[in-house]
């Protein structure tokens, strides 16, 4: 099954935002703030890696990852970077504030096609958050899937996002979950490195395993060789390239490349699809 949509129908809904409250707000780091917000009108159903364009209303618009899963409808969570007008502007929201939110968008990972399969997840430093929602995924729907390994990278100790849930993730013992750091603080007594440095210690069947990527240009280009080097085929591997998209359906061509078009066609591509775009990787 492949991964591209069928052509975007563009209706008046996908570019009328639904109403959102946010419930709930706190950073998780100096430059990224967690939200939890629920919607006036229904709750979206979403997939593991789309996104939804936010409005801050009288500000702007930007495209922001989905952290939370599916199999928790109750909760619709965002972890946002402040880097902009709009995400400075998000860091300030106060619980009941309203915003504006289109989606979700784009296509999210190949769920039917995991199912069953041994899963590979890469998060290097923001890349947690978009991860987080098929990690929890697959988590909650454990009995689906074989063996679970996840690997967490973050250049300091302070820059994990999700810390808490990760050392979650490191007590289970029907998942296996490795973290590192480029740079040690005070205190840190775990793996030292960049994410790659943790590969080796990875004892995983190729022939039966996807691996799901999200970082940095940086990371991808240094894991997808670590991925291949696994033995995992090209379009099993899976990575997000959320970035440069602006609105979301297609119309714009900021997310173009080549004839592809990130947020219509993605954000979530395989590997084997973008290999010969050099500037996706």
């Amino acid at each position: 099954m492949a991964l591209a949509a069928e052509p975007v129908s563009y209706e008046a809904d996908l570019y009328v935002p639904k109403l959102a409250r946010l419930r709930r707000g706190e950073p998780i780091s100096a430059l990224e703030r967690y939200l939890e917000f629920e919607f006036l009108d229904g709750q979206p159903q979403h997939r593991p890696g789309q996104f939804m364009e936010v409005s801050v209303f009288g500000v702007g618009e930007a495209p922001i990852s989905i952290s939370s899963s599916p199999t928790r409808p109750d909760t619709f969570e965002m972890c946002v970077r402040r880097l902009g007008n709009v995400t400075q502007a998000l860091h300030r929201l106060q619980p009941g504030d309203i915003v504006g939110m289109r989606g979700p968008l784009g296509n999210g990972f190949p769920l039917e096609e995991m199912q069953g399969c041994d899963l590979l997840f890469v998060a290097a430093g923001l890349g947690v958050a978009p991860l987080r929602s098929l990690i929890n995924y697959a988590l909650d729907e454990r009995q689906a899937f074989g063996q679970i390994v996840i690997l967490c990278g973050a250049k300091t100790p302070e820059e994990l996002l999700f810390r808490h849930e990760m050392e979650q993730w490191v007590g289970r013992d029907d998942v296996e979950c490795l973290i590192t750091v480029d740079r040690p603080a005070e205190g840190w007594t775990g793996h030292v490195g960049v994410i790659t440095t943790l590969f080796p210690l990875v004892k995983m069947n190729p022939r039966t395993t996807w691996v799901a990527m999200v970082g940095p240009p940086v990371m991808y280009r240094f894991a997808l060789i670590e991925a291949l080097n696994l033995g995992v085929a090209e379009d099993r591997i899976l990575l997000d390239l959320e970035r440069r998209m602006k609105c979301g359906v297609g119309k714009c061509g900021h997310c173009q490349m080549n004839s592809r078009y990130v947020c219509t066609e993605g954000p979530v591509f395989r590997y084997s699809e973008i290999k010969f775009m050099q500037e996706a990787i």
